[in-house]
């Protein structure tokens, strides 16, 4: 009876232990070597015998991260199989296992076996291999790649410098030939220049201030040998009017007020940012030229007198 019980049962449990076999088997896993040196690389591959409806997971590692992924390849699919591969590799000496690795078959989860690595330190003999003295750190020769390269930095340097020495000495060059104008000429040349500027179309009022009234200093520093150029507005007036009385130039009151007015407007807009108006620029700029055409003539008049006596 008992002979009977045990084989009924024997019997009715093994349909379910082949079944459970049969559904684990469906997803393997190999390895090429379990032994290896630090830096050597493991091939490792997932058998999955289903082709349709498989999904691999992330490859999952020891959590020190001992284990390392060199490269994932991509899944080769063969009849009835599909193989993930990998390429794994550890820098830490020591026995590693290599956690089983789920893959989903249509929606259910299947399981690979555990792998034990032992990695391996490379051994050093110190007997037969004896350890060398350190060497001095050895100078590479002068390559022509070396070379070119150093020589287009020296043209470089080369044109900058004639780049640098080309604008000083055009505007030494442009400054002289302008010093050997007369005043009144270099003047009218100016005011000419400063017309072709534009700064009053680009709203650079002060600077054009700055310009029209160095303009008139100018001249009048070397039409009457006074230091205008360094003198203030109140200074220069007043020179000006002693010259003119000591020396009978019989300028115009007129237009002395007209350089006062111009300087002193100047002085506002320079120092104190006055925005004249258009009409006011305008008139500043008639007055500019009225008086180098006014002082110019009483000047010359009275060298030529000089000259005569």
């Amino acid at each position: 009876m008992m002979k009977k019980i045990f084989s009924f049962q024997y019997y009715s449990l093994l349909p379910l232990f082949l079944f459970g076999f049969m559904s684990f088997a469906q997803v393997t896993s190999e390895i090429d070597t379990t032994r290896i040196r630090i830096g050597e690389q493991i091939q490792y591959q997932i058998i999955v015998n289903e082709t349709e409806d498989v999904k691999f997971t992330k490859l999952f590692l020891d959590n020190l991260k001992r284990l390392e992924v060199v490269e994932s390849f991509k899944i080769d699919s063969l009849k009835n199989q599909l193989i993930k591969k990998y390429a794994l590799t550890s820098f830490d000496s020591g026995r590693y296992v290599l956690p089983a690795q789920t893959v989903f078959i249509k929606d259910k989860m299947y399981l690979t076996d555990s792998i034990i690595i032992d990695v391996a330190t490379i051994a050093t003999d110190t007997i037969r291999q004896p350890l060398f003295h350190i060497k001095n750190i050895q100078k590479e020769p002068y390559t022509f790649r070396d070379i070119i390269t150093a020589y287009w930095w020296l043209i470089l340097i080369i044109l900058v410098i004639a780049a640098i020495l080309y604008f000083v000495l055009r505007d030494k060059v442009v400054h002289y030939e302008k010093s050997k104008l007369p005043p009144f000429d270099l003047a009218m040349q100016r005011l000419k220049e400063l017309d072709g500027k534009q700064l009053l179309k680009q709203e650079k009022i002060k600077l054009y201030y700055i310009e029209l009234t160095d303009i008139v200093r100018t001249f009048i520093e070397r039409e009457m040998n006074i230091p205008a150029l360094e003198s203030t507005t109140g200074e220069l007036l007043e020179t000006i009017t002693d010259f003119n009385d000591s020396n009978n130039l019989n300028i115009p009151k007129e237009t002395i007020d007209k350089l006062q007015k111009l300087l002193k407007d100047a002085d506002l807009v320079k120092f104190a940012k006055l925005k004249p108006l258009l009409n006011e620029i305008e008139i500043h700029r008639t007055s500019a030229e009225n008086i180098i055409d006014n002082l110019h003539p009483k000047i010359v008049e009275k060298n030529k007198d000089n000259e005569d006596d």
